[in-house]
């Protein structure tokens, strides 16, 4: 985890209702609630025009609500919870064949609006769409995949290690170490081996759009190119 760097002198404010720290938050107790309350009166904010609302698929879509919610299962709930206490006012339309949940604020305008728009008195014009924010798996280390798949670390092969991490992509590496162990050779002077001649030959020689001379320049000539055998 990152630590968080402090706020500047100059920075933006998102306001709370007084209410909110007075009655609401001393009944929440779950962190997903918490998570999606917060966030929601956030977005909320950053609205314009009459009535302010924030879609599912809006939250849904925000890798920062998201990278710390977790999944849509768990912003389901955490919006489920809210608008059973009433924080906000959940109202589901249908459009084009396909449902959207709306996300209001529970105030006395709001209840208005969401009666009128349920009469047909009132239109929203068009309903922000968003696609699913999908967290990227995180590859793991070299020295991870070193440990799991070969066994200690020494203080030379950590050396090595780490020429190699700043030399290959995270991607190369993790492919070179998995067809070492499909083979059987849980050895580093094997895996080291593919990621050299993946660099001298071409990662994707023979593939259309690439290019095996420029991939084997770009190693060969780089900060580690003495690292790197060339292969004629």
């Amino acid at each position: 985890m990152k630590p968080f760097p402090g706020f500047t002198s100059r920075m933006r404010f998102t306001p709370l209702p007084n209410v909110f720290f007075s009655q609401l938050l001393p009944q929440i107790d779950d962190l997903a609630e918490l998570k999606a309350t917060l966030h929601t009166f956030w977005s909320l904010y950053q609205k314009r025009g009459y009535p302010k609302f924030v879609t599912y698929g809006e939250l849904l879509g925000d890798k920062r609500l998201m990278a710390g919610i977790g999944n849509g299962d768990s912003l389901r709930r955490g919006l489920e919870m809210a608008v059973s206490r009433c924080t906000f006012i959940r109202l589901s339309l249908e459009r084009e064949r396909c449902s959207e949940d709306l996300y209001f604020l529970n105030s006395e305008s709001n209840r208005d609006a969401v009666a009128r728009i349920e009469r047909g008195e009132l239109d929203l014009g068009a309903i922000p769409r968003a696609e699913p924010y999908h967290k990227p798996e995180e590859q793991p280390n070299i020295f991870v995949l070193y440990e799991q798949n070969i066994g200690m670390l020494t203080p030379m092969i950590a050396e090595e290690l780490k020429e190699a991490e700043e030399l290959y992509p995270a991607s190369w590496v993790e492919d070179a170490f998995k067809e070492a162990v499909s083979l059987n050779i849980r050895k580093w002077r094997y895996v080291s081996s593919i990621l050299e001649r993946w660099a001298a030959e071409g990662r994707d020689r023979g593939k259309s759009g690439r290019h095996p001379e420029e991939d084997r320049d770009k190693y060969v000539k780089g900060r580690y190119g003495h690292l790197v055998k060339r292969r004629i």
